[in-house]
C-alpha cells in the first residue's frame, strides 16, 4: 500500500476541522504510522526501560489532538503540533519522575546506582526543555524551528512549509539555535 499524499491528508485535516467525523475516521490510520515514528524517535532518546511506551505516547498525543479545534494548515503543520504535544507529554513525565521521592533524605545504596542513569536522562530532557523555553523568550521562531526539527522530526522543507519561511532561513535559524542551545546547556 502506498503512502497517502500530503494533499489528501491535508484535505482530511480540513474536513475534520470543519466537523466531518468521517474525516477523522479516515485520517487516523493514515497518520498513525507517522505519529508512531515521531514517538519512537522521542523514546529512543529516553532512558532504557522507560515506562511510557511508543503506542501510549501516540495515543495520548492523538487524544489531545482530537480534543482540539485547530486551524490545520497542512500535513506538516499537523505533525508539528503532534510533535509539540509529544514533547510536552514527555517533559511533564520527566518532571514528575524528578519530583518523586526516593527515600527522602536517606542515604542511597548501590542498588540505587541503576536509577542514576535514568534520572540523568530525565534531567537532560528537562534541561533541554528549560533551555528551549529560554530560547523561546529570546527568539520564538528559532525555538519553534528546533521543536519541529528535533522533536517533530520534520525536514527543513517541512518546517519551512509549516512556518511559511524559505528553506535557507530555516537552515540558518536551525544552525544558530543549535549553537545557542548547546552553549546554554553546557553552562555550569
Amino acid at each position: 500500500m502506498s503512502a497517502p499524499s500530503s494533499a489528501h491528508v491535508t484535505q482530511l485535516l480540513l474536513a475534520w476541522r470543519n466537523g466531518e467525523p468521517a474525516a477523522l475516521d479516515e485520517l487516523t490510520p493514515l497518520v498513525y504510522n507517522e505519529l508512531h515514528k515521531i514517538a519512537a524517535a522521542y523514546l529512543r532518546r529516553e532512558r532504557q526501560g522507560h515506562t511510557l511506551q511508543t503506542s501510549g505516547l501516540v495515543n495520548e498525543a492523538f487524544m489531545r489532538l482530537a480534543d482540539q479545534r485547530l486551524d490545520w494548515q497542512n500535513r506538516a503543520h499537523f505533525f508539528g503540533i503532534a510533535a509539540q504535544l509529544m514533547r510536552r507529554i514527555l517533559v511533564d513525565y520527566a518532571r514528575a519522575r524528578q519530583t518523586e521521592k526516593r527515600g527522602g533524605d536517606q542515604v542511597h545504596f548501590a542498588l540505587d546506582e541503576a536509577l542514576d542513569e535514568a534520572e540523568s536522562q530525565n534531567a537532560d530532557l528537562v534541561a533541554l526543555d528549560d533551555a528551549l523555553q529560554s530560547l523561546a523568550r529570546f527568539d520564538p521562531r528559532q525555538s519553534r524551528i528546533v521543536e519541529l526539527r528535533y522533536f517533530g522530526g520534520l525536514t527543513i522543507r517541512e518546517v519551512a512549509e509549516v512556518m511559511d519561511l524559505s528553506d535557507s532561513t530555516v537552515e540558518r535559524e536551525w544552525n544558530t539555535a543549535r549553537l545557542w542551545l548547546r552553549r546554554e546547556m553546557t553552562k555550569s
